[in-house]
């Protein structure tokens, strides 16, 4: 069995939020564990829910820690490096799955490394493990239409449209996260990095 995975999913703790845009990572995450027929569940010495799996064949498994903080975005750091830190995780074998404001809705983005483009869960990882070269799947919410600010739209629930598609999107990502982990960056980015309208570097982040 190869050296176990980190797949964090970015959210905010608390039924009030779990439904929410800033939340799909946590969503997917949780797509993930389900998939392999594992329960996230409340981990005694991180600050998150666990879930021990393996993805792949019999003879071809990769061992996968499937974690969802229970902090607030802002402050996911934290959990992150004790879950790496517990498990002995480089940041070589670190996914993080984020919202992602410049990237449509229902499209998805890997990429390793870069800026945090405003986003204070991926800002605090940065802090907590002094690094920001590690793989993270960006989920595109798009942007709110009008006047409306960014960090109270990604705390709104998704359109009755948009959760019609939810479900698909979040299977895409967890099969993205599968292909990155498996067959490695290059494959994965051929086969599920999407061309966007909007931009392609800011989000948000914090409480909110």
């Amino acid at each position: 069995m190869s050296d176990p995975w980190l797949i964090v999913g970015l959210g905010n703790p608390g039924p009030e939020y779990a439904a929410t845009r800033h939340n799909i990572g946590a969503m997917a995450v949780d797509v993930i564990a389900g998939s392999t027929s594992a329960t996230l569940s409340r981990h005694k010495k991180v600050h998150a829910c666990i879930a021990e799996a393996h993805l792949g064949f019999p003879g071809d498994r990769v061992s996968v820690i499937a974690c969802a903080p229970l902090s607030y975005m802002n402050e996911s750091g934290g959990p992150v490096k004790a879950a790496m830190n517990f498990y002995r995780i480089p940041p070589e074998r670190l996914v993080v799955m984020h919202d992602e404001l410049d990237i449509d809705f229902a499209t998805l983005r890997i990429k390793k490394g870069g800026g945090d483009g405003g986003h204070n869960g991926l800002k605090s990882i940065r802090s907590a493990i002094g690094t920001g070269d590690y793989f993270r799947i960006r989920l595109g919410i798009g942007r709110p239409v009008g006047r409306q600010a960014p960090a109270d739209y990604v705390l709104q629930a998704f359109s009755s449209a948009q959760r019609a598609d939810l479900p698909t999107f979040l299977s895409r990502c967890a099969e993205a996260a599968e292909t990155l982990i498996r067959q490695g960056l290059d494959v994965a980015q051929n086969a599920y990095n999407e061309r966007s309208s909007s931009g392609d570097d800011a989000s948000t982040g914090g409480k909110g």
